[in-house]
């Protein structure tokens, strides 16, 4: 069977040769693709952000946004780093610690960078003296567009790339055999520009305390869950009780949660 065939690209945007460290050894002065989608993604929440603190009694400004965003992004490094390798690469780990640390190598967790950006949401609430809630409202439709480009970044990259398939849209990634979901498309189309437009216009409407918030944990669980059907599992890993992925499972949790948010959100009485 024919297929699309992946365009391979250079993952290094811009290479500035190599240097060498103590400890941590041979490290890469490159500018991947990869990192500059996060770049992308940054620059589009903040942008976002700024245009919402404009709007009439928004109650945020646009230093706010400015630091807000600076939080967010250490969240996002931080957390997803130590959640990749917590939840996708432990054995390597206990191997040597210190690749927790080689960032070059690759391998960034969304639901670890999702507790980062919850543990920086609760460090900005604490300074701003905003409600963690309120926080969350707010940035929560900023966020989509950047993990769509993040998406965009594993599709260049040629990573993750979907299961073994015969749809007339297939593709062939390097470093694997057979057609294959795209399955990078799908969640940039899904957990990137659905989920945008659903919660922009939700939020737009201004409803009700963590209506926001809990409809983006909801979403992005329930469509990172159906995506991981078409996803080939991560190496080493594989399926949990013969069908389900780790993916799944911490987005299983997701759901869950985000169920629980809504369903209190909606029954409480609003106040405001």
């Amino acid at each position: 069977m024919s297929c699309f065939i992946h365009p391979n690209f250079d993952p290094v945007a811009i290479s500035f040769g190599k240097i060498t460290l103590p400890v941590l050894g041979e490290i890469a002065l490159d500018i991947r693709w990869y990192g500059l989608m996060y770049l992308i993604g940054f620059s589009i929440a903040w942008f976002l952000g700024v245009r919402r603190s404009k709007q009439e009694n928004s109650g945020w400004q646009k230093e706010q946004v400015s630091d807000m965003t600076f939080y967010g992004a250490m969240g996002v490094v931080i957390g997803g780093r130590i959640g990749y390798v917590l939840f996708y690469n432990f054995a390597a780990f206990l191997e040597n610690p210190l690749s927790l640390f080689q960032v070059w190598n690759g391998g960034m967790s969304f639901h670890g960078g999702f507790i980062g950006v919850l543990a920086a949401m609760f460090l900005f609430a604490k300074k701003t003296n905003k409600g963690f809630f309120e926080i969350g409202d707010f940035i929560a439709p900023l966020v989509p567009l950047g993990l769509g480009a993040g998406r965009m970044g594993n599709f260049i990259n040629g990573e993750l790339w979907g299961r073994a398939t015969d749809v007339p849209w297939a593709m062939e990634f390097s470093g694997t055999t057979g057609c294959r979901h795209p399955s990078q498309l799908y969640e940039f189309a899904l957990e990137g520009l659905a989920l945008f437009i659903i919660l922009w216009i939700v939020s737009s409407k201004r409803p009700r305390k963590i209506v926001v918030s809990s409809l983006f944990v909801l979403l992005y669980g329930s469509f990172r869950f159906f995506v991981e059907f078409f996803r080939q599992p991560d190496n080493g890993i594989g399926f949990t009780a013969g069908w389900i992925t780790r993916g799944q499972l911490l987005s299983s949790a997701m759901i869950l949660a985000g169920l629980i948010m809504l369903v209190l959100a909606l029954r409480k009485k609003q106040t405001e």
